[in-house]
């Protein structure tokens, strides 16, 4: 499969239009339709039914792999490129909301640093990708485990940082004047759903949804009895909003790790030390390959 030809075929199935997908890519409606008969005569089998525009049972298996396989290849782009450019003198740091913390604000030299802050699941592709030179991704894990990462590309990643948890409640919530709560006694709430900001945790059916990636919005939902929201504790209780109750079980921690594609070098290395050595909250460092 030309890579090529599968990223025509990604278009044309997202957008649910061979003319959208020419003007997206740049190509003619011709040229689309050409890439998409030649993936079919390819794998010999159609791939995308014509009216409606949407995958046979066939493009949905290929939709699958072809996300991971797209950005493999542009992690692979970007690996080769940052080997023979060279050493930038300015850093973009990618950072999930929540690991926009004081360690962070505290590592961040006063110049030469762009930050870009993006949900937690774009930040792996972002530095696999070559669009940031670092990323901070923050999200629950047992004490001293790591998070559990997508399998974009080889990347170096080390922990810099965890933090005890804290559920958000509503002034006048039943559970509000506790000392501790525990996750057993929340089985039946309603957990706000914010997937660009929020710990993961089941939302349900129903629940508002939160797009944005503004904490301040976040605890401002949960404080107005929209739903509960789990968060590190000294951003639920610095929310100035709301009652925030420790949670006691299970044994669960905010965790921030830092992504580097292999080992960083001039001032995104400074900037990695900086990060790697500044946090306040009890730090394992360690590396492994997501």
């Amino acid at each position: 499969m030309e890579p090529h030809l599968l990223r025509t075929f990604v278009a044309v199935a997202r957008l649910g239009s061979f003319s959208g997908a020419a003007r997206e890519l740049g190509y003619t409606q011709s040229a689309v339709s050409q890439h998409i008969a030649a993936l079919e005569a390819d794998l010999r089998t159609e791939l995308l039914t014509r009216r409606p525009v949407a995958p046979t049972a066939a493009g949905e298996r290929l939709l699958e792999h072809a996300g991971p396989l797209l950005l493999r290849l542009d992690a692979a782009r970007a690996d080769v490129l940052r080997l023979a450019a060279a050493p930038p003198g300015r850093v973009t740091l990618a950072a999930s909301p929540l690991a926009v913390g004081p360690a962070l604000l505290a590592a961040l030299p006063v110049t030469g640093v762009t930050l870009r802050v993006l949900p937690p699941d774009q930040v792996p592709a972002a530095v696999a990708t070559g669009g940031c030179d670092l990323g901070l991704v923050d999200g629950l894990a047992a004490p001293s485990d790591p998070l559990r990462l997508p399998d974009v590309a080889p990347l170096t990643v080390t922990g810099v940082g965890e933090e005890t948890l804290a559920v958000l409640f509503p002034a006048g919530h039943p559970l509000a004047a506790r000392a501790s709560v525990r996750l057993d006694d929340l089985t039946d709430a309603r957990w706000l759903d914010a997937p660009g900001v929020g710990l993961p945790l089941t939302a349900a059916r129903g629940a508002l949804r939160y797009d944005g990636t503004d904490l301040l919005a976040l605890c401002a939902l949960a404080a107005a009895g929209h739903g509960l929201v789990l968060l590190p504790r000294r951003v639920a209780e610095a929310a100035g909003a709301g009652v925030a109750v420790p949670l006691a079980a299970p044994r669960l921690v905010h965790r921030t790790e830092l992504l580097s594609p292999g080992t960083p070098t001039g001032a995104a290395a400074a900037l990695a030390a900086r990060l790697a050595a500044g946090s306040p909250y009890d730090s394992r460092p360690h590396a492994r390959d997501a």
